[in-house]
């Protein structure tokens, strides 16, 4: 029988909280995996904390969107019982994820010695904010306490005021996009080796490299200075940033400085040169750009920029993006029934496959709705299940 999906056929256990490694076990759950989440019997702790404000029926959204494609089993690991059936999941595993700070999962006997014991196939993935050891091994891998930490914040805004801080939880996507790129590594190099292996990833480390070209410019010697007007990056030439216009706001990004002359009729702007004059005077080019650009809708001018292929784009809010004609035509956004949730709308995938595309297989799960199922295909039988039941070791939940 022909592999519908990339991944179909690979068993990843996911134990991790929150959204950097939960976001990659879904990703690797979009791809055809087969990924079983192992919660706490109370359920995983963003079930119980929604963004927003944004509350479901049975499951918040904030958990929902980053846990479809994903069956639930509820164990209580702190149990000899609990602990004995995550190592006979183990045994079939291919990919353990987890997201625990360092300490916790020796603590709990989820080690990567203890799990390599029992399978040494396994690709056990670690996710930190801040590494496994070091002076700061402790503190709380947050997404904005290492958006501060990392320097981003002070590569936009004005000199003068506060940082700026990104709308989006940017370090823990990030993390979770390096521990996704790590999984299909390490499961390339098993499937050429057979070999198994641990796969560290930190927060910190990933916010860094993400910023590959602005900390090489500035190890280069090059100041990470602000400008005195809202300049969108510190190392890219003016005019860059967010403009006002007579029916919003617009985008503009370093055209050459002859053309926006033309365009303005500013030949203030036409004399400039495009890499001297555009870093000098970054907040001269900002004010006259500011002033020329109310003078007209987003649209005008997107039209009068286009023969000179100026890049310059719309400002967008949700509603806006959810109804752009590309957006559509890409089919960016997906629908899906839940059995709780009714129909429930998410962003799509950022990847396509012309054999193996991915899919929603299933929605999020109530906490423990697989357990039973899970355990069964294990080699547990019914008998056994409910007693773990009544004993408060393992968790099931029924739709």
């Amino acid at each position: 029988m022909p592999v519908k999906s990339v991944l179909e056929g690979y068993k990843i256990l996911d134990c991790s909280i929150a959204m950097s490694g939960p976001f990659a076990a879904q990703r690797l759950g979009d791809l055809g995996a087969d990924v079983i989440k192992v919660e706490p019997v109370t359920g995983e702790w963003q079930r119980h904390v929604a963004a927003g404000g944004a509350r479901g029926n049975e499951i918040n959204v904030s958990f929902m969107s980053l846990n479809r494609n994903k069956k639930s089993i509820a164990v209580d690991l702190k149990a000899e019982a609990g602990k004995q059936a995550l190592y006979d999941l183990v045994k079939n595993a291919d990919v353990f994820l987890q997201n625990y700070r360092p300490g916790v999962a020796g603590r709990l006997g989820v080690d990567y010695e203890t799990l390599k014991a029992i399978n040494p196939a396994l690709i056990y993935v670690s996710i930190s904010g801040y590494g496994e050891d070091g002076p700061y091994v402790q503190r709380p891998g947050q997404d904005l306490l290492l958006q501060a930490m990392s320097g981003a914040m002070l590569s936009t805004g004005r000199e003068g005021e506060p940082p700026s801080p990104s709308g989006q939880y940017i370090v823990d996507a990030v993390a979770a996009s390096t521990a996704f790129e790590a999984v299909l590594a390490a499961l390339l190099h098993r499937e050429r080796t057979g070999e198994g292996q641990s796969v560290r990833v930190n927060m910190l480390d990933a916010i860094v490299t993400l910023q590959m070209q602005e900390l090489s410019v500035y190890l280069a010697g090059v100041e990470q200075k602000r400008s005195a007007e809202p300049h969108a990056h510190v190392y890219i030439r003016a005019p860059y940033g967010v403009f006002e216009t007579k029916s919003g706001f617009m985008t503009l990004a370093f055209p050459k400085m002859k053309d926006l002359g033309d365009v303005f009729d500013e030949p203030r702007l036409s004399a400039m040169d495009d890499e001297i004059d555009t870093f000098a005077r970054r907040d001269e080019i900002f004010a006259l750009c500011r002033d020329h650009l109310k003078a007209r809708t987003t649209d005008e001018w997107i039209e009068l920029f286009a023969p000179y292929n100026i890049w310059a784009g719309p400002v967008y809010g949700y509603a806006d993006l959810l109804n752009d004609p590309q957006i559509v035509h890409n089919g960016t956004f997906l629908s899906y029934d839940h059995p709780t949730e009714g129909k429930v709308s998410a962003p799509a995938f950022p990847y396509q496959f012309s054999e193996t595309p991915a899919s929603v297989r299933y929605g999020a799960p109530l906490v423990g709705q697989h357990t039973r199922e899970v355990l069964a295909e294990i080699g547990y039988e019914a008998a056994t299940i409910d007693r773990l039941i009544s004993d408060g070791v393992i968790k099931e939940t029924s739709t």
